[in-house]
């Protein structure tokens, strides 16, 4: 068989049909993957500007450090409107503080935001009343004494209930 009477590879308009196809299915493919991340793992909290967030971050991890060294913590519950949250360390029992505070945040948005100052009820418990609509939220806790925070404290919870 001679050289002239062999057919060579032809790259036809099926071949680039099928290259094209490949190349933007994989742009597509790896965009719905990184849209479907976003949308998964986002924390949702929101900050009125990212450059002073930046800046403060470092600063806000130390002090986190510090206050989790204490041993200080604290357990919140949710029972119908009463939100109570005690305030304990593991070797010295109940820790009392002079002001608590709690910040109720919806992961995405800010309309059903709110803070709640929590009122002493017994040592190291704090309660106060308020309706707390089901679904997720990130509750903030802080606690001070003397003027100092003892306690800062973020959890991600999930009440029962209907989202509002």
């Amino acid at each position: 068989m001679s050289s002239t009477d062999r057919k060579g590879f032809v790259f036809t308009g099926w071949h680039m049909l099928a290259v094209m196809c490949l190349f933007f299915g994989t742009i597509i493919s790896v965009n719905f993957y990184m849209a479907w991340q976003a949308t998964h793992t986002w924390s949702g909290l929101v900050v009125k500007n990212t450059y002073i967030a930046s800046q403060e971050f470092n600063g806000k991890v130390a002090e986190a450090k510090a206050l989790a060294a204490t041993g200080v913590v604290g357990a919140l519950t949710i029972e119908d409107t009463e939100v109570s949250y005690r305030i304990s360390h593991a070797q010295d029992g109940a820790v009392e503080a002079d002001d608590v505070t709690l910040r109720f945040k919806r992961p995405v948005g800010e309309d059903q935001d709110f803070e709640l100052a929590l009122r002493r009820e017994g040592e190291g418990v704090f309660v106060a009343r308020h309706a707390v609509a089901g679904g997720a939220w990130i509750v903030e806790a802080e606690a001070l004494r003397d003027g100092k925070r003892i306690l800062h404290d973020t959890q991600r919870i999930s009440v029962a209930g209907e989202a509002k």
